[in-house]
């Protein structure tokens, strides 16, 4: 049986609603708490075939356990963010009513200076929620066309799973 691997919520819940977007099932996720978190859960999987899901700067703990590791580079949002534009991520925080929040925090002394996308990493990252709030919206608006690359590979092996190619 394949199982997938994912470092949080909001990599299960983006993978769920692409999944569903694109009418494909998945098979079983399993939300590891941090990447360091895989090596324990591989254990209790033995006999399972493992996918995962990682962001770049945690890869390493992954592959050292699991065979096929899709990689989002630097992290989930960070794959969103590429693949809306930021002008399609501002559009759906303005529609969450939050673009003012957002605003204000691009202005604080510590992030002024920053790039647009540290700034949106840090706005995902901020509240408690939010990251998994964000990972469906973004999912759930972004065009089938432009689906991050680590994502829409999970699905097709994970939906192929003795290797075959749709």
């Amino acid at each position: 049986m394949t199982v997938i691997l994912v470092e949080g919520e909001s990599d299960r819940v983006a993978l769920e609603v692409l999944a569903s977007r694109v009418g494909v099932d998945l098979p079983r996720i399993v939300t590891v708490g941090g990447a360091s978190g895989a090596r324990r859960a591989r254990a209790e999987l033995p006999d399972d075939s493992i996918l995962g899901l990682v962001d770049a700067g945690e890869r390493a703990q992954f592959e050292r356990v699991i065979e096929r590791v899709f990689v989002c580079d630097p992290d989930l949002e960070g794959e969103f963010v590429r693949a809306l534009g930021v002008d399609g991520v501002e559009a759906v925080i303005a529609a969450e009513g939050e673009l003012e929040s957002f605003r204000s925090l691009q202005n604080q002394p510590a992030l002024r200076d920053r790039p647009v996308e540290a700034q949106l990493a840090r706005f995902f990252g901020g509240r408690s929620g939010n990251k998994r709030r964000y990972a469906r919206l973004l999912a759930e608006a972004v065009p089938l066309d432009r689906v991050p690359e680590p994502l829409s590979a999970l699905i097709r092996a994970a939906s192929h799973p003795s290797g075959e190619r749709s």
